[in-house]
């Protein structure tokens, strides 16, 4: 038997190299393989098993004074073989030792711990080498668990065969070595006590064999002889009868004194008896005298007790009914001052309590019904009423005031050749001083605050939207605006314009604008939220993007993003609130988006990516209101490019109407300008946008070229291969690092190959359309008869033949000389593509002229033609 990895002292110092711990010491160490799989009823792994991987499970034990701590280490081999640790679990939370069942070796074992975070992943499969290795595993860590008090739940292991296996195979360590090992646990080597099967219930005890070995002893007999031994017991026992009733036969006349005296005695208990029920009946009498006496007492003090705790009740009663008459005062006509602040709060909070002290549960049922309660809840209720809207009509005129304070200062705005960034610290430092009316008032009855909150959102919202529109009105007066308005396309813009004046400011002005407004209109949105008193619990940390279906449902769950369980009600009045805190304001920020556009629309592409980029950011995911405006934004800028690209595409299908037409079109090497300059403005997410403009310009390019090249047919392939030729050379750079242009790029040059093709095949037709024409003839009729019989035959005759080499091969280097000057003259517009198109067409014709030069060699034999070698020099020399 080879030799187990327990034993390996190089895999146990490896271990122990590699937890890099000194206060460690490795019990046990042996190498397994790692499973996930699943066994099947063949006792194989199944498909979806993962592969076998190596492993080195070791126990690991420390000591800290008397505590000693066992772990279970698993470790992993590197690329070089090294091992280093993968895992660690305590012994103490091991809960279960499962022999897996599907395994037929019985090698595969599953341990599982109880303190796992996730419960619902399997645990690894282990499966050792053979059955005595997983045998000396489980034992060690079994024992390790009996020692520390904690033994886990066994499944598939017959306990029984396991200590026979110890008995059997665990060499026995003497007494002096055991210990030498740590405290409390047993090492590898398990000492023969350990293993011993003690069985829990003997038949005799010790002290029970003992008494029977001396009472055979007495009778001088082996424990052999049962027979003889009971015979002589049974004799015994006789004698021993016979001597007792012998006795009692003796003792007759004491029997009868003990008669008499018993009767004597019985009188006596007779007699007592007698008198026993005469006192009964008297004490039963007394008794009742007592209970009603006593039922009596107990009535007197039941309604003393209920006396003094009705007064009790009352008193405490009172206490609630009266009115402090300061408090009184102020709820009914007291200030709202800035120093009255303090005696406000003491007043809400004592009504507060006083309503609260009078209604139910505070408040027993049975008062409930008095009249005078029913007077003081009554003169409460309108007390809350008349304060709570003497304190919302000051607060709206408070609030307004403010407001209105701020859009009279001209310095609160920006002002020609200054830009003022909003600044409402002054505005929420003074409101702040209201902020605990507020939750008084909502306490008391939060339906006086919907007409405040509409008159806080009224102001504010006029604040922000002339903050706004100065603020943008200031940032378009700063840019400097091109001279010439950009015009893209245009048929009275030079093809070999490039350079435009730069409209970088434009951008830079919508992000200006973007990053002042937008966190301003968020953090407005939050403070009216917490001010206002609207119950909000915090956003949940994944929102979960929700399917919109329409503009209501938008609306209303705006604020709703990334919360969990809000209030219906509350989020409902923030919702209507908040549209009207921002209402009008995105039609300042669609002014500014509309000026961009006019002046270059190409910085759409870069607006669209600074939008995008505001959207993704997690921390306006809970201003619902901001992030639909942004929403909105990116909806007009998106709108505005795809009328951009609407016009471009107009544009381009103009030249469809014009006459006919020859060259490389307008529109391609405007294309390649315009993709340039969009390419510079890509911002993240604005990816897509450029695409999809890609996408349909280039189609309608395509479309457009193929509509044109159809009006002269003589032309078609000329007019397609230069404009697709032109088009590949000047996307090329773009194409190798955008993917949507590398497709279109491989597209133009398919078609290019194919109008190429069409192309070379009418030029070398043009020339030798009867000598290839007589080929195809030849051809075809070669795959019906045979070779032999295909001079015989009408219009491909030998005399046909040499009537075919006579016109088209007897000056063959005129007539490709010809060839070549109507390719020339066809291409007068691009003839930087003649020399490609020319090698093309050799190459081709020299193709045809081998399969022409070898049907003649297999049907005319006897017939010269010019040879393939000489016709390549001919070719090769033009």
């Amino acid at each position: 038997m080879a030799k187990s990895s327990a034993d390996d002292d190089e895999l146990r110092r490896a271990c122990e190299n590699a937890i890099d711990n000194t206060k460690q010491k490795i019990v046990l160490s042996m190498r397994v393989a790692k499973t996930t799989g699943v066994w099947n009823k063949a006792g194989k792994l199944g498909r979806g098993s993962a592969m076998a991987k190596p492993r080195v499970l070791a126990i690991s034990v420390t000591t800290k004074g008397k505590r000693t701590k066992a772990f279970l280490r698993v470790l992993k081999y590197s690329n070089g073989g090294v091992l280093e640790p993968d895992k660690l679990y305590k012994l103490k939370h091991l809960s279960k030792v499962e022999v897996v069942s599907n395994d037929p070796s019985g090698c595969t074992f599953i341990l599982g711990f109880d303190n796992l975070k996730n419960q619902s992943i399997a645990p690894p499969q282990w499966m050792m080498r053979n059955v005595d290795d997983r045998n000396r595993i489980l034992l060690s860590i079994l024992n390790i668990c009996r020692d520390s008090g904690d033994l886990p739940k066994v499944v598939g292991i017959d306990i029984v065969e396991m200590a026979l296996w110890a008995k059997q195979n665990t060499q026995v360590i003497p007494k002096p070595q055991q210990t030498t090992f740590q405290e409390g646990f047993t090492p590898v080597g398990i000492t023969e006590t350990d293993m011993q099967v003690t069985v829990e219930k003997e038949l005799v005890s010790q002290a029970e064999e003992e008494d029977m070995e001396a009472l055979l002893d007495t009778y001088v007999m082996d424990i052999g002889e049962a027979d003889a031994f009971s015979e002589r017991l049974k004799r015994e026992l006789q004698a021993l009868e016979a001597a007792n009733v012998h006795a009692i036969m003796e003792n007759e006349t004491l029997i009868h004194q003990v008669l008499h005296g018993i009767d004597v005695a019985s009188t006596c208990v007779e007699d007592m008896d007698e008198w026993l029920c005469m006192f009964n009946i008297k004490l039963r009498h007394m008794r009742e005298d007592i209970e009603s006496i006593e039922a009596g007492n107990n009535r007197l003090e039941m309604q003393s007790m209920n006396n003094n705790s009705l007064v009790e009740e009352l008193d405490k009663l009172l206490a609630k009914l009266r009115m402090p008459p300061e408090y009184a005062a102020c709820l009914m006509g007291g200030s709202f001052d800035e120093s009255s602040m303090f005696d406000n709060m003491e007043s809400c909070e004592w009504l507060g309590s006083a309503l609260s002290s009078l209604e139910e549960p505070n408040l027993d049922p049975c008062f409930a019904k008095m009249r005078a309660v029913k007077e003081k809840h009554s003169e409460l209720e309108n007390m809350k009423s008349t304060y709570a809207r003497r304190a919302c009509e000051f607060l709206k005129k408070y609030f307004t005031g403010l407001v209105d304070f701020m859009l009279n200062d001209k310095t609160y705005f920006s002002q020609v050749g200054q830009l003022k960034k909003p600044d409402h610290a002054d505005l929420r430092y003074k409101s702040r001083t209201y902020a605990r009316l507020l939750q008084h008032l909502k306490s008391l009855d939060k339906n006086f605050l919907v007409p405040l909150r509409r008159a806080y959102c009224s102001s504010m919202n006029m604040l922000l939207k002339r903050e706004a529109r100065e603020f943008a009105i200031e940032l378009r007066a700063s840019v400097l605006l091109p001279r010439n308005p950009i015009v893209w396309l245009d048929g009275a813009l030079s093809a070999n314009q490039s350079t435009y004046e730069d409209t970088s400011t434009i951008s830079e002005v919508y992000t200006l604008m973007l990053t002042v407004f937008i966190p301003c209109l968020a953090d407005e949105c939050s403070f009216f939220a917490q001010f206002m008193c609207f119950e909000l619990p915090p956003p949940a940390p994944a929102p979960a993007p929700a399917p919109a279906e329409d503009d209501n449902n938008s609306n209303n769950d705006a604020v709703d993003k990334g919360n969990a369980g809000k209030p219906t009600l509350d989020m409902g009045a923030l919702n209507e609130c908040l549209q009207e805190l921002l209402d009008g304001l995105q039609e300042e920020f669609f002014g500014l988006i509309d000026w961009a556009y006019k002046i270059d629309p190409l910085r759409c592409i870069s607006m669209h990516g600074t939008t995008e980029r505001y959207l993704s950011d997690k921390k306006f995911d809970q201003s619902g209101f901001v992030h639909m405006l942004l929403d909105d934004m990116e909806s007009r800028i998106g709108m505005l490019f795809s009328r951009f690209v609407d016009d471009i595409c107009r544009q381009i299908e103009k030249n469809e109407k014009n006459l006919r037409q020859v060259g490389v079109l307008s529109y391609i090497p405007r294309f390649a300008v315009l993709a340039t300059r969009m390419e510079q403005y890509v911002q993240g997410q604005s990816r897509d946008l450029v695409d999809q403009a890609y996408t349909k310009l280039v189609t309608i390019m395509f479309v457009t070229l193929d509509k044109i090249s159809q009006g002269d047919a003589k032309y078609t392939d000329v007019l397609l291969l230069e404009n697709y030729a032109a088009f590949q050379n000047s996307v090329y750079e773009l194409a190798n690092i955008v993917p949507t242009l590398a497709k279109f790029y491989h597209q133009a040059s398919e078609a290019y190959e194919l109008a190429c093709t069409r192309f070379i095949t009418t030029i070398i037709y043009y020339q030798f359309e009867k000598l290839f024409n007589f080929a195809r003839k030849v051809e075809d009729l070669i795959t019906s008869i045979n070779p032999e019989e295909i001079p015989f035959q009408l219009g491909v005759s030998k005399s046909d033949l040499r009537k075919v080499i006579r016109s088209n091969l007897s000056g063959v280097d005129k007539s490709v000389a010809a060839m070549y000057k109507k390719m020339q003259k066809n291409l007068t517009s691009s003839e930087e593509l003649l020399p490609s198109l020319w090698d093309k067409c050799k190459t081709e014709f020299l193709d045809k002229y081998t399969v022409f030069a070898q049907l003649v060699a297999k049907v005319y034999p006897a017939e010269n033609v010019p040879g393939v070698p000489e016709m390549r020099d001919i070719l090769a020399s033009m």
